[in-house]
């Protein structure tokens, strides 16, 4: 399964891995549970340092018109992306521009620092 993902409820959080090859399949997939499992307001770390993204323009273009789907399913949560090499960072970068969604979006290098943006945004909505 190239997309593995926990859905914490208790703690209103989902954690994502993606390795190996990633179609769009296997993107629309994880959304739909994401739709499913109530979700979409939760803050995402989406782990693709070994994804292999098989995704093509058109693919692309796809997600985009599933992300613009989803601005009813508002707030979204705030997504941190981690990406191992370029190309896995290009198509991240990608992403992160699809449907303009009103949330908080970054990219990392690093697990711990994608962790640690989350609940900075965690700690200042409690204050």
């Amino acid at each position: 399964m190239p997309i593995r993902y926990t859905i914490d409820h208790a703690k209103r959080f989902v954690s994502v891995v993606a390795e190996g090859p990633v179609t769009l399949g296997d993107v629309l997939g994880y959304f739909d549970r994401l739709v499913i499992e109530n979700a979409m307001p939760y803050p995402k770390l989406f782990d693709a340092t070994n994804a292999e993204p098989q995704l093509s323009d058109e693919d692309m273009m796809v997600l985009g018109a599933r992300v613009s789907a989803y601005a009813i399913y508002e707030p979204r949560g705030p997504i941190a992306l981690v990406g191992g090499s370029t190309e896995t960072k290009n198509v991240l970068r990608r992403f992160m521009n699809l449907g303009r969604a009103p949330r908080a979006a970054m990219m990392f290098s690093r697990v711990r620092d994608a962790r640690s943006w989350l609940e900075s945004l965690r700690d200042d909505e409690q204050k």
